[in-house]
């Protein structure tokens, strides 16, 4: 099995080029199945969940080509519009965004038959709203056995929906579904994250009539038909974030590139609360460190508050820090369970409900170490690049869900990882970086 093995210790110093947006684009990928006209999306990010979600979409008829590394192009017009059609294999059941597709074959075709999704179990994530907002717009929605989602219309009108939390997915998941229905949908209480954004300007792109996205009621005159379009995706915040937190942690000095700097608002402004130095260009940011971190303390809130795929990440860089820091976690409640695995490491963290109370410690000691999810996953490699010692981190297939050259990009901030599958690598590895 692989695994991370990870030499800390170093402060790391650089530049790195952030990705796309995973979350903006599995949207955007599931948006692309609306059109018969052809599609190209550049900036997508090269991790496993767009890779899976692309695969998805190609078993179910349409054409899928990886123009580069990072730019695809598709055309779903040979995707069959009868009941035969159903998005369901054992790799499309591993991912969460696969509920995308409800909405937007269900906003295309009337009809869909997509898998219940997988992804990171950090607690429920039901996709209830989802079903009420189709039931608005007048699709018949059930769950049967086997654990797929039906969904069907004979049209789909619009309607007025207020989502009763605010929900990402939701959101997207109502909004494809509402572009192609027939009059006017309000959402109200809908999120306003960056990747909403993304997700609308990509479907306005395509001749859809969106307005107020990033505000809490988002307005959608319903369309004919939807156009090809060529889009390119925004970067990723929270890739951004986490080397921001890598090199407050480390004590180094990361230039981060390919970002814009108001998506980091939140982030930059606890670690500059800890002390940590914050310059923000055009589309770039340097994240620099030395000496002592003060703590903060840290709530998790729908954007543009301090967002819940960041908790774990920062929570690395409050572990090193001086004093008390306290990390509510209000979005999901399995987001802790990470701490156990810090606490290997000689943090000092304790968790009551949806609380952490950190008490910093001067330095972590490498361990033996399972991420439990994406985030996790992230933070323990942040631990392991700022312990003495070695570090070695299992479970790491969640991590390559959403890192795009992950390890590579450490390497190149001077960095000791690498992905091992045997003990003869770990030992390679150790004469690399003794």
């Amino acid at each position: 099995m692989e695994q991370y093995v990870i030499k800390g210790g170093v402060p790391l110093e650089g530049e790195v080029v952030i990705a796309g947006a995973k979350n903006a684009a599995l949207g955007i990928l599931a948006a692309t199945v609306m059109t018969d006209d052809v599609c190209i999306v550049e900036n997508v990010p090269y991790v496993s969940d767009t890779r899976t979600l692309l695969k998805a979409i190609e078993n179910i008829g349409a054409t899928v080509e990886y123009i580069d590394r990072h730019t695809v192009r598709i055309c779903a017009k040979g995707i069959l519009s009868d009941e035969n059609l159903s998005v369901d294999d054992e790799y499309i059941r591993k991912i969460r965004a696969s509920y995308y597709l409800i909405g937007a074959l269900l906003g295309k075709y009337k009809y869909a038959d997509v898998a219940l999704p997988g992804g990171c179990d950090i607690g429920a994530r039901p996709i209830d709203l989802h079903i009420k907002g189709f039931e608005k717009l007048g699709a018949d929605v059930s769950i049967i056995s086997g654990g797929k989602i039906v969904a069907r219309a004979e049209k789909l009108v619009g309607s007025h929906i207020y989502l009763d939390t605010v929900s990402v997915g939701a959101t997207i998941n109502i909004m494809l579904a509402a572009v192609l229905a027939e009059g006017k949908t309000t959402i109200e209480n809908a999120a306003k994250e960056p990747h909403i954004v993304d997700v609308a300007n990509f479907l306005n792109s395509m001749g859809a009539n969106i307005k107020g996205a990033g505000t809490d009621v988002i307005r959608i005159r319903g369309v004919a038909r939807l156009h090809g379009s060529e889009y390119s995706i925004i970067p990723d915040q929270i890739e951004a974030g986490t080397f921001m937190a890598m090199a407050v942690a480390t004590r180094g000095n990361i230039l981060i590139k390919n970002v814009i700097p108001k998506h980091l608002e939140s982030i930059s402004s606890k670690f500059t609360e800890m002390g940590a130095k914050v310059i923000e260009y055009d589309d770039s940011v340097r994240v620099m460190a030395d000496g002592d971190l003060r703590s903060t303390h840290i709530k998790t809130l729908p954007y543009p508050g301090f967002p819940t795929d960041m908790q774990a990440q920062m929570a690395v860089t409050l572990a090193l820090a001086t004093g008390t820091s306290i990390v509510t976690e209000s979005i999901f409640e399995n987001r802790f369970r990470y701490v156990s695995e810090l606490n290997k490491m000689g943090a000092n963290i304790r968790v009551e409900g949806n609380t952490a109370i950190i008490s910093g410690v001067p330095r972590f000691t490498g361990a033996m170490l399972t991420a439990s999810d994406l985030r996790a996953g992230a933070a323990l490699v942040i631990a392991g690049l700022a312990a003495d010692g070695y570090s070695y981190i299992d479970e790491i297939k969640y991590v390559l869900r959403g890192y795009e050259d992950f390890d590579e990009k450490i390497r190149n901030l001077g960095g000791g990882i690498e992905i091992a599958e045997s003990e003869e690598d770990i030992t390679r590895f150790k004469l690399k970086v003794v």
